[in-house]
């Protein structure tokens, strides 16, 4: 999930960082940038010639993708002298695909103390065409800029400069002497390295020749041991990353080794760049064609293996897995993959100082309660929850969203959270941890002690990461809750294993995504651009086909997620207050503060929605109903919805006893169509949109049915008790849920607990407040008694 300080609302998001270091060029323009009208000119080496470095951005500069306007921008920014971050997308309302960005100053708004709300910025917009173009632009800052060509930027590393032609000679020399100097004087023919002839450095050994260029070997195995051995020298280590296939024949035809913090989709990696790509020649061997050697970490710590990398104990990567796998090859046992496990200092860093805090909180907080999970008398995971955050859940435990932001950096401490959606459609916390090692053991343990910290509310779904580890334990704590992928991780996934498809592909493969309205209509055209771009042996692509359920729109619509957009990355619950960075010893302040800012926003929601009234826009009873009963937020969105009520038609195409059913099209849009199924039994009402399955308030085909019915009150089951105004006071989870009685009880404790300390603090501001807050309670009592 990303983490923003942007809008608390979960109907505005901020879209998640893109992986910065997809590109393979090792020039330093790595974008094809061409003003609209202009052609780039491709020289008799078919190599395109590069844009100008010193261009300037300008309304109307062209680009093959959103990418490689980043990218662009931020090259041009660490000449001028500032930093650039990703801003704000926006998306189609017609399929939910991103058409324009905005890539802006990183001193932009005001969330933390070095920014200056500086109005620098792009915006890039997507053409029917594929190609984006750059169609606003402000270059003026409000601050100082940096000197020019310093290396400002954040999230672009700067690249290795253009070779002189001269450098470029020497690299392109006859390269049998060199060779002949690697293997003690014995030339090689071929001019091709032989690995199994090369000694590696240390113990008096002679040093491997560092990676260029123009370097050939005999085979790709050979290339990755060389690039193995070479990473264990310099101090890093090396992950197979994508291969390429000819479309002839589907044969490999170049592939990549890249640095094992490469991209960001581990907790370990910081989108290093450094890679090595080698291609297939005519001749069957294979030469070093890309080259970065820059990393963006410290190098130095020697790997440790536990046995040495050799052919005989291990097949190539590429006949193995179909070269879709990508993952740390830190250690390998019989010629095994293993992801080397991150030590947890949980125990000994952490738990001391958030002990104190447990004992200091349960003394003021009967409801607070920790868990502390023990292997061999050491701590690994911990987690906690507060009485607020316990009774929200059996509130609004019914969608839980597992925050792990954590696994995107290099994290110090791997800080998770649990939350939900209240009914101001506000991020809530529902239980907060510190994750030992990302294991189906740890993840089981954690949703467990959630489950029975919360007494056993189960969640109807669930927003968390793809990982195995996680789907198994959901599994088994969670049986029946739909999991539902987070999209950071699937956008990640698809710039990781689709960034080599042109351009038509994607934007293909986006539309079968957003626009398919049935599962026949999705698997057909799924089908159809597998079979078109020649993609049935990809393993990623099959794996992402069988769990569609999980992640494509089409198939969770029918799910209730609260309306937490789909496709769209949610913020996380502390903004950039707390996350995987944050020192130890400012930790505990930071998450207090952050948590206290959030219970503030609420409580000024349910002022509002108790004190304040929304402002009626038609004489529909219906409205005046939903007007009384909803929050602001879930009024209006309910309100949107009449009032594009009256631009739609319907009618009747089926009827049969107390069943009918309408065709609901939008006036003027043949294409804006939904079905709705209407039974006068039990007044039940079903869209095909699904929009209240989904979301829990009503569509505007299902209200211009019920207007054409003449219903002027909504059913009583289609009011939901989570959006209410009162829904804080409302034992939802409980008295209707059928759970047992102990746990009703445990959630009418929780919710007189809130009541009282509402008395308690305001009652504690004055004398006066006091005495009066004292007699209301001392009468009411005697109500009781």
């Amino acid at each position: 999930m990303e983490i923003d300080s942007g809008p608390t609302h979960f109907t505005d998001f901020r879209s998640p960082d893109t992986n910065l270091n997809g590109g393979e060029c090792m020039n330093p323009m790595v974008v094809n940038a061409f003003p609209v009208g202009i052609v780039h000119v491709i020289n008799s080496g078919n190599v395109e010639s590069e844009v100008d470095l010193r261009m300037e951005p300008s309304v109307g500069l062209e680009f093959d993708s959103s990418d490689e306007a980043r990218d662009f921008y931020g090259l041009y920014a660490m000449r001028v002298g500032f930093k650039i971050r990703t801003g704000q997308l926006y998306r189609s309302r017609r399929d939910g695909s991103v058409s324009s960005r905005r890539f802006v100053c990183s001193k932009e708004g005001f969330q933390l103390n070095s920014r200056t709300g500086c109005p620098a910025f792009i915006r890039v917009q997507r053409r029917d065409s594929g190609k984006w173009v750059i169609d606003q632009i402000q270059k003026d800052h409000n601050h100082e800029l940096g000197l020019e060509g310093e290396n400002n930027s954040p999230v672009l590393q700067q690249k290795p400069p253009v070779v002189p032609k001269s450098l470029v000679e020497v690299l392109r020399r006859p390269k049998v002497k060199l060779l002949g100097q690697i293997e003690n004087g014995g030339s090689s023919p071929s001019g091709i390295i032989n690995f199994k002839r090369q000694k590696r450095g240390g113990d008096g050994r002679q040093p491997l020749p560092e990676p260029y260029t123009g370097l050939e070997f005999n085979t790709a195995n050979e290339a990755y041991e060389y690039y193995q051995s070479y990473a264990e020298s310099v101090g890093f280590r090396v992950r197979i990353g994508q291969l390429f296939r000819s479309k002839n024949d589907g044969s490999i035809t170049s592939r990549r080794f890249v640095c094992s913090k490469e991209g960001f989709q581990h907790p370990s990696r910081v989108g290093c760049g450094a890679f090595m790509r080698i291609k297939k020649k005519d001749s069957e061997s294979w030469m070093v064609d890309r080259l970065n050697k820059d990393h963006n970490h410290d190098l130095g710590e020697q790997m440790v293996y536990e046995n040495k990398f050799s052919t005989a104990s291990k097949k190539f990567i590429e006949e193995e897995t179909n070269g879709m796998v990508s993952m740390d090859l830190g250690e390998m046992n019989t010629g095994k993959l293993i992801k080397r496990s991150r030590e947890s200092k949980i125990g000994t860093d952490w738990y001391p100082v958030l002990l104190e805090y447990f004992q200091t909180r349960q003394a003021e907080d009967t409801g607070f309660f920790y868990s502390v999970e023990v292997d061999n008398g050491s701590c690994r995971s911990v987690f906690w929850a507060d009485g607020r955050s316990r009774y929200s859940c059996s509130q609004f435990g019914d969608v839980v969203i597992l925050d792990t932001s954590y696994r995107k950096s290099n994290y110090v401490v791997p800080f998770a959270t649990f939350v939900g959606v209240n009914h101001h459609k506000q991020p809530v916390l529902l239980g907060s941890a510190l994750i030992a090692n990302e294991s189906k053991e740890c993840f089981t343990w954690l949703f467990q002690t959630w489950f029975k910290a919360m007494s056993s509310c189960r969640p109807k779904s669930v927003i968390a990461d793809q990982d195995i580890a996680i789907q198994q334990a959901i599994t088994v704590v969670f049986p029946g809750a739909h999991h539902r992928f987070s999209s950071w991780q699937i956008r990640a996934k698809e710039r990781e294993n689709l960034r080599s498809m042109p351009i038509e592909f994607r934007y293909e493969y986006e539309k079968c995504i957003y626009e398919s309205q049935t599962t026949v209509e999705f698997n057909t055209t799924w089908n159809s651009l597998v079979n078109k771009y020649n993609l049935k042996g990809n393993a990623w692509l099959q794996q992402m086909y069988d769990k569609r359920e999980s992640w494509v729109p089409l198939y969770l619509r029918g799910k209730f997620f609260a309306g937490i957009p789909i496709g769209e990355t949610v913020e996380s619950f502390f903004g950039t207050q707390v996350n995987g960075q944050t020192p130890l010893r400012e930790f505990i302040p930071r998450y207090e503060q952050g948590l206290e800012q959030r219970r503030e926003d609420e409580r000024k929601e349910d002022f509002n929605s108790f004190n304040l009234q929304s402002f009626s826009q038609t004489k529909e009873a219906i409205e005046e109903q939903c007007r009384r009963l909803y929050t602001f937020t879930i009024f209006k969105i309910f309100q949107d919805e009449l009032l594009q009520s009256y631009s739609y038609i319907g009618i009747k195409t089926y009827e049969e006893g107390t069943i009918c059913r309408y065709l609901v099209r939008q006036s003027g849009n043949e294409n804006d169509k939904h079905a709705v199924t209407f039974s006068a039994v039990n007044l039940s009402v079903n869209c095909s949109c699904q929009m209240f399955e989904f979301e829990g308030v009503l569509c505007r085909h299902v209200l211009k049915v019920f207007k054409l019915l003449n219903i002027r009150e909504l059913p009583s089951q289609y009011i939901l008790p989570r959006w209410l105004r009162n829904a804080e006071y409302r034992i939802l989870c409980g008295a209707e849920s059928g759970v047992s009685s102990q746990e009703l009880k445990a959630f009418m404790i929780w919710s007189l607990r809130e009541t009282a300390c509402k008395y308690v603090e305001c009652g504690t501001t004055s004398v006066e407040k006091y005495k009066l807050a004292y007699e209301i309670m001392r009468e009411g009592g005697k109500k009781l008694y």
